[in-house]
This record gives C-alpha cells, sequence and structure tokens, in this order.
C-alpha cells in the first residue's frame, strides 16, 4: 500500500477515525488535506505530520456549506496539485426520536453527515478526473444497515450514505473512480466519548458499548483506518460500492450479545 504520489483528502481529519486516517496516509507516503471545523486541533496535526517528513495541509471547511467545500477543494488542489483519494469521515452524532427531533437538528445532523459528504464527492470527483480516476471511501456505521433508538437523525444519515457510496461506484466505475463504504462498530474516538459522558452512568455505557461486539470490546480509530487505507489502494482495484463491516462481529450475533450470553444455545466458553 504504497501512496507516494498521491493526495489524499480526509474529512474530520483533526481527530478519532480521521486523524488515524491521516496518520496512515502520511506514514504510506501521500500527501493529506486534514478537513475540519477545528482549526487549533487541525493545525497541530499537520504540524505533527510535518515533523515526521509528510506533505500535509490543513484546510478550514464545514461540509455542510456548498460555498465554504467549493473553495476548500480549490485550496486543496492549488496547494497540493490535485486530489487522488477521498475520505468523507466527518460526521456527527444526536439523539432523538422522529417526535422529539427539532427541525434544526435534522438539519444539523443531515447536513454534515450526508449532505457534507454528497458536497464533497460534487467537488473532489471533477479533480479525480482530470488526474484519470480516485477512490472515494465514506465512513458510515453499523448503523447504516441497522438502527438503534433515539437516533433517528443519525440513522438515516448513515443509511443514506450507504446509498450515495452505490451510486458513487455505479456512476463513475467506467471513469476509474471506486467508491466504498466502512461501517464502524462502536469506536473509542472523542465522539463517543463525549456521547458516553452525557449518561450520569457512563462507566456502565462503557461497559455496554464493549459488550456490543462479539470481540467484547470497543474498536480503535486505527483499527478503522487500516481498513479505509486499503480500500484506497490499489489492492482493493476490484471493489467497488462495497459495505465493509469493521465492527468487532457487532452485526454477527442474533438477538446481539446480551442474548447470546444468556438465551438459547449459551455455552461457557
Amino acid at each position: 500500500m504504497d501512496f507516494k504520489g498521491k493526495i489524499a483528502v480526509v474529512t474530520g481529519g483533526a481527530s478519532g477515525i480521521g486523524l488515524a486516517c491521516c496518520q496512515e496516509f502520511a506514514e504510506r507516503g501521500a500527501a493529506v488535506a486534514v478537513v475540519d471545523v477545528d482549526v487549533k486541533t487541525g493545525g497541530r496535526v499537520v504540524e505533527d505530520l510535518r515533523r515526521q517528513g509528510a506533505t500535509s495541509e490543513f484546510v478550514r471547511v464545514d461540509v455542510s456549506q456548498r460555498a465554504q467545500v467549493e473553495q476548500g477543494v480549490a485550496e486543496i488542489v492549488a496547494r497540493l496539485g490535485g486530489i487522488d483519494i477521498l475520505v468523507n469521515n466527518a460526521g456527527i452524532q444526536r439523539y432523538a426520536t422522529a417526535t422529539t427531533c427539532s427541525e434544526e437538528e435534522w438539519d444539523e445532523v443531515l447536513g454534515i453527515n450526508l449532505k457534507g459528504a454528497f458536497l464533497m464527492a460534487k467537488y473532489v470527483i471533477p479533480e479525480m478526473l482530470r488526474r484519470g480516476g480516485g477512490a472515494v471511501v465514506i465512513t458510515g456505521s453499523v448503523q447504516s444497515v441497522t438502527a438503534m433508538r433515539n437516533s433517528v437523525h443519525y440513522v438515516v444519515s448513515k443509511h443514506g450514505l450507504l446509498g450515495l457510496t452505490r451510486c458513487i461506484a455505479l456512476d463513475y466505475a467506467k471513469q476509474n473512480i471506486r467508491a466504498n463504504l466502512v461501517m464502524p462498530g462502536a469506536i473509542d474516538t472523542p465522539l463517543l466519548r463525549g456521547a458516553i459522558a452525557l449518561d450520569p452512568h457512563p462507566e456502565r455505557v462503557r461497559e455496554a458499548c464493549d459488550r456490543l461486539h462479539a470481540r467484547g470490546k470497543m474498536g480503535k480509530p486505527e483499527e478503522v483506518a487500516h481498513v479505509i487505507v486499503f480500500l484506497a489502494s490499489d489492492l482493493a482495484s476490484f471493489m467497488t460500492g462495497a459495505a465493509v463491516a469493521v465492527d468487532g462481529g457487532l452485526l454477527v450475533p442474533a438477538g446481539g450479545m446480551a442474548f447470546q450470553e444468556s438465551g438459547t444455545g449459551a455455552v461457557k466458553v
């Protein structure tokens, strides 16, 4: 997985899975554009990558805003010379049902999680075509194919990302652009830690998040980044339109791990 001469753009690149992707791409020779709204943290990420010998630029973009995306992509091309890889990773989590979700919250979550991925693809794909092709990898969720209670806008946005991935894959397959989706389970990121901290008993929530997975623990950002970088590489040249679970076995157990551990067929191992 050699990315020398390649230019990778990672949204939400200042922390969590996005940060791990930036580090992985840089270690493998890519020039990396770190895209985020967090100027301070994003700037530090770029400084760290440069200290390690990588070529990197920070570009502040709110991916839900068309004008910022258009300008940001133009800045990346001007600074780095083009774009070969897009990792659509920026996202937020909120909690509500169809009746408790406000219109403002709906627009916020769909704007960043889904519209943002669409806008980045809209302005990046033409740049990929100028370079003869490229790879798009989108960070979905196990909730791209399942649902959790009290998460209507998040679940809808992640379902939508699966559709967006497949449409990009189909529409640009013959122009040498691939698109794939990763579906992480619970990953120990600042986003998840912040959500856990909202509960009056965060230690119980963390334990529950661990137990969701057949492996008995949450994943690490770098474990998802490894798969994202693989999908962006030439080793995955025959993969497009795929939805790849990176979930520690979360989607496997019928009835969930609680049932598996105590229900019919439960065994001690």
